[in-house]
């Protein structure tokens, strides 16, 4: 058990609805921006943490694609929050399932005594790299931003019990943005491929290559921590598709246990496992002494699991 405990949380939904057919999504609107978003969410979380920007020991930035390339989302973050305080800031990235991993290293920090406070801020812009000619993405991605605030608990039954993550790197480009950076810098971009600036995903290969790795790795995971299927008051995965639903009933994992809100919320890319967890934070759906276990895949393709004791 890593002992670590969220004391506080936050979330930010744009007021832009878009529908298809009965699925809702959320968009941002030209005026508001990533860090905007990123901000408001951590606001959010360090009010309800009683918790003042120069209190925080460390940033972590978990979002897909960050605000710019240099400097980090996290010190971009920090430097709305606050000019003064003493906080280190970096970002972790596994794209969709970065919340998790930034958990995990927070967790970590938090038991070594390296930091007392953490802030973790998660959150993507999926819309403005969607192409509209591949309808399934299109159709699929919300916008969100989400933050927890993380301190290292005097109680040494709550924390993060045990965590895997994995990578295939056969299934790489799966699911891709090309350009942007080295590979396909600004200055190219006149003779450059414009997909190659949008989101790119193989949908059908992407799933069947979920299907053929993830039950191996959830079932390992349990048998070396330990944690059983009745142990856990709720499963939150990451929100990744319609396929949602049929992957967690291959997985063996009940419906009245788990988050399913794909047509209410689509794809938040690295804010879907954080927002929805304060969700079911704010409905009392889990409290205190609850397990819960966050999950998902990532491009990759990349898989987390994390087990919580809240």
């Amino acid at each position: 058990m890593r002992s670590c405990e969220i004391v506080g949380w936050g979330t930010s939904l744009p007021d832009r609805i878009v529908r298809f057919g009965d699925e809702v999504r959320y968009r941002i609107v030209d005026d508001l921006s990533h860090l905007d978003m990123l901000v408001d969410a951590a606001e959010r979380a360090l009010a309800r943490a009683s918790v003042a920007p120069d209190e925080i020991d460390l940033v972590l930035g978990a979002s897909a694609a960050g605000v710019q390339p240099i400097p980090c989302t996290a010190a971009l973050v920090l430097e709305r929050l606050t000019l003064t305080g003493h906080a280190a800031a970096f970002d972790v990235n596994s794209t969709c399932t970065s919340f998790i991993t930034a958990l995990d290293v927070a967790s970590r920090y938090l038991e070594a005594g390296d930091a007392e406070t953490i802030l973790i801020v998660s959150g993507d812009v999926g819309s403005r790299f969607l192409n509209p000619d591949q309808r399934e993405s299109y159709e699929l991605f919300s916008d969100a931003g989400a933050a927890v605030v993380l301190k290292r608990s005097s109680d040494p039954q709550r924390g993060v019990i045990a965590s895997a993550q994995r990578t295939w790197p056969a299934s790489a480009h799966d699911t891709e943005i090309r350009g942007g950076l080295s590979r396909s810098p600004a200055q190219v971009y006149a003779d450059a491929d414009p997909a190659d600036y949008l989101f790119d995903m193989d949908g059908r290969r992407a799933l069947l290559a979920m299907m053929r790795v993830l039950p191996e790795f959830f079932a390992a995971f349990h048998e070396r921590s330990g944690v059983a299927h009745d142990d856990v008051a709720l499963w939150v995965p990451h929100q990744a598709s319609a396929a949602l639903g049929p992957m967690l009933d291959r997985l063996g994992i009940p419906a009245d246990r788990r988050v399913d809100e794909v047509a209410d919320f689509g794809n938040m890319v690295s804010a879907s496992v954080p927002f929805m967890l304060a969700r079911a934070l704010d409905a009392g759906r889990v409290g205190r002494g609850d397990t819960v276990i966050l999950c998902g895949t990532a491009a990759g393709l990349t898989a987390n699991v994390l087990a919580l004791r809240l």
